[in-house]
């Protein structure tokens, strides 16, 4: 049993894991930065370090957790939460991460791998190719999407063959400059859906 964390994270996320963490005995760390000075979630916490830069800065958050004396750091979601070399690092530093392990991470973090992880379980995908010529695999309308990142950026809706050559490099460049991966798949589009997700 730990007796001291860090949230690596902030506002609500970060509140619902000081309010279990309490529950727990647990002494709870935040991190701040100046646009979150007087936050909730900094008043509730045990203690508060402000943070020099982001809350993307890895090694000022695992100096924090180590100036403060905490033994774990929860990342929450968002941010830092998926991001293995930030995981690796912690663990590094002699704490505990509080996630999946940073090989879980890398898989989930890249959908052409983690799309192979689903496919090798057994579990049902849309029909889907690495090859972004491979449109007759697919079927249409399709999706090109980035393999890295996520939010829509990356991704674009093609109808017809017409338009997936300029759909291919426009996505491209996209997923190079928002996550420096210029990498896409196609996948079937699925014009009504709905989806579901939940954080873990």
């Amino acid at each position: 049993m730990i007796s001291s964390l860090l949230v690596a994270n902030r506002g609500e996320i970060a509140r619902r894991i000081f309010r279990s963490a309490e529950q727990m005995g647990i002494r709870c760390v935040a991190v701040f930065v100046d646009a979150d000075a007087d936050a909730p979630f900094v008043r509730e916490a045990d203690v508060a370090v402000r943070l020099p830069g982001s809350y993307l800065d890895g090694d000022a958050i695992i100096a924090a957790a180590v100036r403060t004396g905490a033994e774990a750091i929860h990342p929450g979601y968002g941010f830092l939460s998926e991001n293995a070399a930030f995981a690796r690092a912690v663990t590094a530093a002699g704490l505990i991460w509080v996630g999946p392990t940073p090989d879980v991470i890398d898989s989930m973090g890249d959908k052409i791998a983690a799309k192979r992880v689903a496919v090798d379980a057994g579990v049902p995908t849309l029909p889907s190719s690495e090859d972004p010529t491979a449109d007759s695999e697919v079927g249409y309308p399709l999706l090109v999407k980035a393999s890295a990142g996520g939010g829509g950026k990356g991704m674009r809706i093609v109808e017809s063959p017409d338009h997936l050559t300029e759909s291919v490099a426009a996505a491209r460049r996209e997923a190079k400059s928002g996550f420096g991966d210029d990498r896409v798949f196609l996948e079937r589009y699925v014009a009504r859906s709905r989806h579901v997700e939940i954080q873990i």
